[in-house]
């Protein structure tokens, strides 16, 4: 694998989605009222579940929360402190906070995917659709685990659509020289508002 610029930039945003990720899972295990433990595998679950995903289809090992154990350890603790204040922040809770969470994970978590498939010497194709899995898949996984219907499936707005632009976004911006930071940062906030404003103005695919 070649060396993924700005590893330290890469890492950041990683770190960042995961926690983005782990709060749309707080969330989400506490409005169904689970415990600790419940709680704690949501956000393990929406958190990781798209880099592994993709790990495993890069035949990356070890996968990167194995490889980094302090991320699991992060949402560990996370996870008993936030249970007892979301439990207390119940009402204020709504289904915008987890799909403004959601579009922000989106974003940094399909900017790392791409760039991690990129330096793996992926094609640019396969490289854009392994940023739209890490995007994606741990918030499908949260869903099933909650007994809900993916977002990405159900409300017929574009989700997978806005990583997968986004993720092209990036591909065009390297190709024209931008720096990397740029790059990474302004197709993490294109697939973060392409999202919102689907939402917001509940444009929808028939």
């Amino acid at each position: 694998m070649k060396p993924i610029p700005h590893q330290a930039l890469i890492t950041t945003i990683e770190i960042m989605a995961i926690l983005v990720g782990a709060f749309s899972g707080f969330i989400e295990a506490r409005r169904k009222r689970m415990d600790l433990v419940g709680v704690f595998t949501v956000a393990f679950i929406t958190a990781f579940g798209g880099g592994t995903l993709r790990d495993i289809l890069l035949d990356k090992r070890p996968l990167f929360w194995v490889l980094h154990q302090e991320y699991a350890i992060l949402i560990f603790f996370l996870a008993l402190v936030a249970t007892p204040l979301i439990r207390t922040l119940r009402q204020m809770v709504s289904e915008r906070l987890i799909v403004i969470a959601d579009a922000i994970g989106l974003g940094l978590f399909a900017v790392a995917g791409v760039s991690q498939a990129q330096a793996a010497h992926m094609p640019l194709f396969i490289a854009s659709m392994m940023g739209v899995i890490t995007g994606i898949f741990g918030g499908v996984l949260r869903d099933i685990v909650c007994n809900e219907v993916p977002m990405v499936f159900r409300d017929g707005q574009p989700y997978a659509i806005c990583a997968f632009f986004g993720c092209w976004l990036f591909i065009a911006l390297q190709y024209f020289h931008f720096s990397d930071d740029f790059c990474l940062w302004a197709s993490a906030a294109f697939i973060t508002m392409l999202r919102l404003i689907t939402w917001k103005f509940e444009l929808r695919i028939r």
